[in-house]
């Protein structure tokens, strides 16, 4: 990602953008020679910064600055690199074309993703857990099931990247105001010219279609769209590092930790779930940058104002570095991740008999019971072993009181006893998780290229 954001390979963009306009204008009938493309190709990656720097502390220009610098090495071309085209052709093309890649990196890191925590679901598709409202035990879940709810988030976002990549139109060659009057001088008055001038350079940039219509400037309302795609990856990757950090207070599912890993400076018995904190951080970042976007569309003031490029070069970059840095970062806990089975199971253990209540209310009912008053006795066993087990760490024993209450003499809730398994109360948790990846995660990542790696620094 940083090497897409960087400056070699965005002028080297800016090269092979004035190249494609040259080689089209010649194709379609402008007298350039051949030795002028000969040299531009030559020379489209090696960038002299430091005389570009030159001219630009000269011109206070930067697009004119490489301009020249490109003249320079490629003097046969001087005369017509950025012939009829203004900033915006290199500069928006460009950022047209780094968003594309930088996008198909993100698909790339989120199928790894999906890819991991669906071997994580597959594993532990019927490992009973207790599942939480309102962060209360609530009924019984799977830590499968609850990887498929995690895994849900991110497959909608690989889903809506794609969208925005295969979506991705090129600028094309558009001129001062939008309106192509300087291309259409130089292909003397030849609208059909113009046209095709348009396409054949975006076929050959490596893309399909350009924008209908335009400004000086692609529509910045693609910015925000973008934008808000790398949101919605760092709304995911949030959930599933904040459900983490509850987890790991609980003591059920831990982040790696290494051997030498030092998890406070001060409280050395301390491990800290810091790669998940980091996730959240750089999350809260990446979430408040669609506004930033939109405001910028909002404010483009007809068909070109200024106020955008300064806030783009911080916005843009950063939004993708940080979302590319936070899937690193899950990818890279979900390989490690601790799944520690004995805690998970005691803590099911404590709490299942509550579970159990409302088949013991239905076998009251069925034996003559009441339904409301026979609520109302669970009720009121439930909250005092709830307390015990709470305040005193005491077993918890409330099937035991119920049997032995008069209100379910008669009821066979010793049987319901003898017969408690968690696994009895998960539903179809573990028939979801298989549903789930076979007819939507592995689809959805079927051809996806795995994600180049990348070095995290714990």
């Amino acid at each position: 990602m940083q090497r897409l954001w960087g400056a070699q390979t965005r002028i080297g963009l800016w090269r092979r953008l004035w190249i494609a306009l040259a080689e089209t204008e010649r194709e379609l009938g402008l007298a350039i020679p051949d030795e002028a493309i000969a040299q531009m190709k030559a020379h489209a990656d090696d960038v002299d910064f430091a005389r570009a720097a030159e001219y630009e502390a000269r011109l206070r220009h930067d697009v004119m600055a490489h301009v020249h610098a490109f003249g320079d090495a490629a003097p046969a071309a001087r005369a017509f690199i950025h012939l009829g085209a203004t900033s915006a052709y290199v500069t928006d093309n460009a950022d047209l074309l780094v968003m594309r890649e930088s996008l198909r990196l993100v698909e790339s890191r989120l199928a790894s993703v999906l890819r991991l925590l669906g071997a994580l679901a597959a594993r532990y598709r019927a490992l009973p857990t207790l599942a939480y409202t309102h962060f209360q035990p609530a009924q019984l879940t799977t830590v499968g099931k609850r990887t498929a709810l995690w895994m849900q988030g991110f497959a909608a976002d690989l889903e809506e990247v794609r969208h925005r990549a295969d979506g991705m139109a090129l600028l094309g060659c558009k001129g001062t105001t939008g309106t192509q009057a300087s291309f259409l001088d130089l292909l003397g008055g030849d609208h059909e010219k113009v046209r095709r001038l348009d396409r054949r350079i975006a076929e050959k940039m490596g893309v399909g279609r350009v924008v209908p219509i335009s400004g000086q400037t692609y529509p910045r309302k693609v910015d925000a769209q973008v934008l808000s795609a790398l949101a919605g990856v760092a709304q995911s990757a949030a959930k599933f590092a904040n459900d983490l950090r509850l987890l790991q207070h609980l003591g059920e599912i831990l982040e790696p930790f290494e051997a030498d890993q030092v998890g406070s400076s001060a409280m050395a018995y301390k491990r800290n779930p810091m790669r998940a904190e980091r996730i959240v951080s750089l999350a809260r970042f990446a979430m408040h940058q669609p506004p930033n976007a939109e405001e910028t569309a909002a404010q483009q003031w007809f068909e070109r104002t200024l106020d955008d490029s300064a806030n783009r070069r911080l916005v843009l970059p950063e939004a993708f570095l940080a979302v590319d840095a936070i899937l690193v970062l899950v990818a890279d806990i979900t390989r490690g991740l601790e799944v520690r089975e004995a805690v998970i199971a005691r803590h099911v253990e404590r709490e299942l008999p509550f579970m159990a209540t409302e088949r013991c209310l239905m076998l009251g009912v069925k034996a003559g019971g009441d339904r409301q008053a026979l609520h109302e006795v669970i009720r009121r066993h439930s909250l005092a072993v709830a307390t015990a087990v709470a305040e005193r760490d005491a077993p918890n024993d409330l099937l035991d009181r119920l049997a032995g209450d008069p209100a379910f003499r008669g009821v066979a809730v010793a049987d319901v006893t003898r017969s408690l398994r968690a696994a009895d109360f998960v539903g179809r948790a573990p028939e979801q998780v298989d549903e789930f990846l076979h007819d939507v995660v592995e689809p959805l990542v079927s051809g996806v290229s795995e994600a180049p790696p990348a070095e995290v620094r714990v």
